[in-house]
């Protein structure tokens, strides 16, 4: 027989634990806000004082279930890569809760970012907390589509009346290796049955239809990156997608490269030629801009300067010699850093202009040029000055596009390695064109984003999206911890190896290039 204060004990046991059972069904939810513009905030992350983290998901909630938390006053430690949040008199940065089952609590944070984080993209869970306090979400896949969980940079085009979208290497459930052929799907434009940009975009996935994980794009072997996605018309007036294809064992060993085309009829890329060198520079790359100078339509593929072009007619394309590069070369030379090639005038001075079947020196090579004396820091093209610190900037990938708001164009990048600068590749620059040509010179930049110890890169500006008369600008890149952050110091659950949405406003007073 059992002892009566054992009886007592179980039964009190049993009451506690329905209890807390209960309370778990009441999740208590915090909402995080931006104190500006009074939006969720996501990617804030909040620690309890024996570390257990909740980070917010794109609407800015989280919701607190945790029967050890529930019913009890807990303090949170908040924190967000370029927002503040008020310190008490200690120096912490938080706030205690009061963690009643069903209530809820607003918190608000300062951005000190001028961009502004507005969801994230692409992988699973993107409103997982707000679906959990029984909210609704804007997107129609709000928790998982095509079964992907993360995705590399993204390219985007708008083809047959529809966004077209296609993403890197991709991560998936069901095992820690998805696929490396590129991911794709489509969306409906705004205004033309997809959402304001401000609230999201669905994604339809093309997806294989056993496992509804999304497909490679392109078939084959190895690692297959596409990037310089554009279309043409073709002899009947249709429009045709091209883009440039990339095939590599590792990062350090490409195999080959070619010009593919999509096939509407199978939903992939198929060749249309492979170039003769598997590192040929003389074809597309980046994101293609178009652009008539003395009414000649080029094409321009800013990686991130646009100093790459070609006219836009399937022939040129073709033809590597058919690329001009904005250059000091001597027309017709490559780089070289034994025997390099530089066009001078009649007092020695370098001769930047477009020179047919010649690429244009990359920010490395003319860094490398520099430090060999066969350029001087104020003969070269293209090095923007952080308008804050007064440091030369290594730009990284970004993207080039018009903007009528600013009556210029505009590039939003990353930069490498900045001096004292709290990640290597994750701080984003907004920079405009002192010239009316896209190719530059831009010489000033400000920083719009930053990341501490985190990647964010590969920026990609949508000016389908752009508002307000090209006022309100969106543009998103990938969020990993590669290049930035340690092993040991690991990724942010969800969030890593997906892109993020950002908006720019182009008339906030705090972006002065000046």
């Amino acid at each position: 027989m059992t002892p009566p204060a054992r009886r007592w004990s179980f039964v009190v046991a049993t009451l506690l634990s329905a209890t807390v059972a209960a309370a778990a069904d009441k999740p208590f939810v915090i909402t995080v806000v931006d104190a500006q513009t009074r939006r969720g905030v996501p990617l804030v992350e909040l620690t309890t004082t024996n570390h257990v983290k909740f980070i917010t998901d794109s609407a800015g909630l989280v919701t607190i279930t945790d029967p050890d938390l529930l019913s009890q006053k807990a303090f949170f430690s908040v924190y967000s890569h370029g927002y503040a949040f008020p310190k008490d008199g200690f120096g912490f940065a938080g706030r205690a809760i009061e963690l009643k089952p069903g209530g809820e609590v607003t918190l608000e944070i300062k951005r000190i970012n001028i961009a502004e984080r507005l969801y994230r993209t692409t992988g699973g869970g993107i409103y997982h907390h707000s679906i959990a306090a029984g909210r609704t979400a804007p997107i129609a896949q709000p928790l998982l589509n095509a079964e992907v969980l993360g995705q590399d940079s993204v390219q985007r085009v708008v083809y047959n009346g529809k966004l077209h979208w296609f993403w890197g290497d991709t991560n998936r459930m069901q095992y820690p290796l998805g696929h490396f052929g590129m991911s794709g799907a489509t969306s409906d434009l705004p205004g033309k049955g997809g959402l304001d940009p401000a609230v999201g975009v669905n994604y339809t996935y093309f997806a294989d239809p056993k496992s509804h994980f999304a497909r490679p794009m392109v078939p084959g072997q190895n690692l297959r990156w596409l990037d310089a996605c554009f279309t043409l018309k073709d002899a009947s007036g249709n429009d045709r997608m091209y883009a440039k294809l990339d095939i590599l064992k590792s990062l350090a060993e490409p195999v080959g490269r070619k010009l593919i085309v999509y096939n509407d009829a199978t939903d992939q890329f198929g060749d249309v030629l492979t170039y003769a060198a598997k590192d040929e520079p003389l074809c597309p790359g980046g994101h293609p801009i178009r652009h008539t100078v003395a009414g000649v339509e080029y094409l321009y593929f800013p990686q991130p300067y646009a100093l790459l072009r070609v006219k836009a007619d399937l022939n040129s394309i073709r033809t590597p010699a058919a690329y001009e590069g904005y250059t000091p070369l001597l027309p017709g030379t490559r780089y070289a850093k034994a025997d390099t090639k530089i066009e001078r005038d009649n007092s020695g001075n370098p001769v930047w202009a477009w020179k047919p079947n010649t690429p244009p020196v990359n920010v490395d090579q003319q860094n490398d040029l520099i430090k060999r004396g066969l350029l001087k820091p104020e003969q070269g093209f293209n090095r923007p000055v952080d308008v804050d610190s007064g440091q030369t900037l290594h730009t990284h990938n970004g993207s080039v596009n018009w903007n009528p708001f600013r009556n210029k164009w505009v590039m939003i990048h990353g930069v490498l390695g900045a001096k004292d600068a709290p990640s290597t590749l994750g701080e984003i620059y907004y920079s405009e064109s002192d010239s009316d040509q896209p190719h530059g010179p831009f010489t000033r930049a400000k920083k719009i984003l930053t990341h501490d110890r985190y990647s964010f890169y590969n920026p990609n500006h949508h000016p389908v999206f752009d508002q307000q008369g090209g006022r309100v600008i969106y543009f998103e890149g990938t969020y990993t911890y590669t290049f930035s952050r340690s092993e040991k110091e690991g990724p942010t659950p969800r969030y890593d190896y997906n892109n993020i949405m950002y908006r720019l406003d182009l008339a906030d007073p705090r972006l002065k290039l000046n």
